[in-house]
């Protein structure tokens, strides 16, 4: 006769074997410092769900309500290549495609050309887990928020300019933050 415990860890181990992707998205966040995994911080001075992406210290607040936000730790763009300024989640995406945009390609074709015809979303894509799209008056300005494949990039000024979070953190974040959210790049 099986117990109830033999029942749920026979689920739970099928549920992990059948769904591989999320158990990868999530392995990863052992090797991140403690100071960049989620916490929730005194934080104010903008409208609650409101993103702030701070480059120079590699932190990504979520502005809550009552002075708090959540804070992520992140990677970013090298000098000369991220972005700057405001912009707002026109768009989010579960394990997106991605495609090197054409100055990548300029910039590396050694390096980018290969997946000039884009990369389906998986545990091997650039993009990760998840993607929020950062659209300026109306247009996509080719930046996102995403997961990485590289969580020792956290912390860093690495990327082609996009703003990276280990997978599990950018699901989290993905969750909490809605369409049309704000967000200010400094």
């Amino acid at each position: 006769m099986l117990s109830r415990r033999s029942i749920l860890c026979g689920v739970a181990a099928t549920t992990l074997s059948l769904n591989p992707i999320s158990a990868f998205a999530h392995e990863k966040d052992a090797n991140v410092a403690s100071k960049y995994r989620p916490q929730t911080v005194k934080y104010s001075g903008y409208k609650p769900g409101t993103i702030v992406v701070d480059t120079k210290n590699h932190f990504l607040y979520l502005q809550l309500r009552n002075g708090k936000a959540r804070r992520y730790g992140i990677g970013v763009g090298r000098a000369g290549l991220r972005f700057k300024g405001n912009a707002t989640i026109a768009r989010k995406a579960k394990w997106p495609r991605w495609t090197p945009t054409q100055n990548m390609i300029k910039r590396e074709p050694q390096k980018y050309e290969k997946f000039a015809g884009g990369v389906p979303g998986g545990p091997k894509n650039p993009l990760g887990a998840r993607a929020l799209y950062l659209y300026k008056n109306g247009r996509d300005t080719l930046y996102r928020i995403h997961g990485t494949t590289q969580p020792s990039s956290i912390g860093q000024s690495v990327s082609n300019g996009c703003i990276r979070m280990i997978n599990a953190h950018v699901e989290d974040l993905y969750e909490r933050v809605s369409l049309g959210a704000q967000v200010v790049v400094t």
